[in-house]
């Protein structure tokens, strides 16, 4: 349980926790319809995480930062299902099968940001909406433009600004 704090640590755990505010932000569940629950939550949060480790693996030290990063996120997730009550025995588990959702979201998402406005579409109806289909072509159309304004302001905003 103990382990040595890496200089990474502290401004990734940052980074994660204001991701985390951003992906639970009324409008993702109201306006663009993903659905408020266990499962939309982490859609929610995988499609921001998605971006942010993106954004930090462009740094010189990008690949720690990332890892700090995933860390951070799955440290809170665990605690979280704890929380919640999930039997320790299946803890693991489910942090397994988030991990690995985590991963097969990063990279649709990944894809359709350099391809067509309909990849983007189409990735964020399969891996947006905890696994129900999305209230209408405009909710997901209002996720998209979220996605691309969110996904520019990690690109422009320097390192130290990130966790402001």
């Amino acid at each position: 349980m103990f382990r040595r704090r890496k200089p990474e640590d502290a401004f990734a755990t940052a980074l994660y926790t204001r991701t985390a505010e951003r992906a639970r932000a009324p409008e993702l569940f109201e306006a663009c319809g993903i659905p408020d629950t266990l499962d939309g939550r982490f859609d929610a949060l995988a499609l921001h995480a998605a971006l942010a480790i993106d954004r930090l693996r462009r740094e010189p030290d990008g690949e720690a930062l990332a890892q700090a990063f995933f860390d951070a996120m799955f440290r809170h997730l665990d605690l979280t299902l704890r929380e919640i009550g999930v039997q320790d025995l299946g803890v693991g588990r489910r942090i397994k099968i988030m991990a690995e959702g985590l991963h097969g979201r990063a990279l649709a998402y990944r894809e359709a940001l350099v391809g067509t406005s309909d990849q983007l579409l189409e990735a964020l109806r399969r891996n947006a909406y905890g696994g129900r289909p999305p209230v209408d072509d405009q909710a997901v159309e209002r996720l998209a433009g979220h996605v691309r304004q969110y996904a520019a302001w990690l690109a422009e905003t320097p390192r130290n600004l990130l966790v402001k």
